[in-house]
């Protein structure tokens, strides 16, 4: 009987495995190329590139680009979803709410995820296959920010006002770092927030009397 040296062989993957790996790999290679190139810039030769695969096996798992970026709409909302999870864990909860919840949203905002939705939103604009693909995830990536939330203010963003109070502030937070995608100063997006989340918390102490505020 032979015997298999350094133990057990690795079971071999599917091909549904081998399947979804590659269309993972391309998915992530889109939203990388809409960070750097832009929507206009992301093409299909470019993401078969950065994915590291022929423009075969690309077109074999996404005939045209609008597919690959319907597609990657969904992808992205997984990741922005699976980013708020772990983003709430790294925000250390002190006895003000709402400077909790105004810290994890500027946290949640920054990065090459907030910028690949920016890129695919202005692009739904004048495509409306874009913009259905878009409005169907949203709700649940705000769903995801809002359980996050409830981890540290439980009694709060569960009710209307609060959640109100946290769309209106993700509102105004990427109107700001929108308009920062053609600033030089790369610190002027925070003071904007900074200055933003003053009256935002003056905001809270009508709309949610209930919560706890520390001046």
């Amino acid at each position: 009987m032979t015997r298999i040296l350094g133990g057990a062989k690795k079971p071999r993957r599917t091909q549904e495995q081998r399947s979804s790996e590659m269309r993972t790999r391309l998915l992530d290679a889109t939203i990388d190329c809409l960070v750097e190139f832009g929507y206009a810039g992301t093409t299909t030769p470019r993401v078969a590139e950065r994915a590291g695969v022929t423009r075969g096996a690309q077109v074999h798992h996404f005939g045209s680009k609008n597919d690959l970026v319907v597609a990657a709409i969904s992808h992205l909302a997984q990741r922005r979803t699976e980013a708020a999870m772990q983003e709430i864990g790294r925000i250390k909860a002190g006895p003000d709410p709402i400077a909790t919840v105004l810290d994890f949203l500027w946290e949640l905002h920054q990065g090459p995820l907030f910028i690949a939705a920016m890129e695919l939103w202005v692009a739904g604009r004048t495509d409306p296959v874009l913009a259905a693909a878009a409005g169907k995830v949203e709700p649940f990536v705000n769903n995801a920010v809002l359980m996050a939330l409830a981890q540290y203010v439980p009694d709060e963003v569960t009710r209307r006002d609060a959640r109100d109070f946290v769309y209106t502030a993700m509102d105004a937070l990427r109107g700001i770092l929108v308009s920062s995608f053609i600033d030089s100063d790369p610190e002027r997006a925070h003071r904007r927030w900074q200055r933003a989340t003053v009256h935002l918390r003056e905001a809270a102490k009508v709309s949610l009397p209930g919560i706890r505020l520390v001046d």
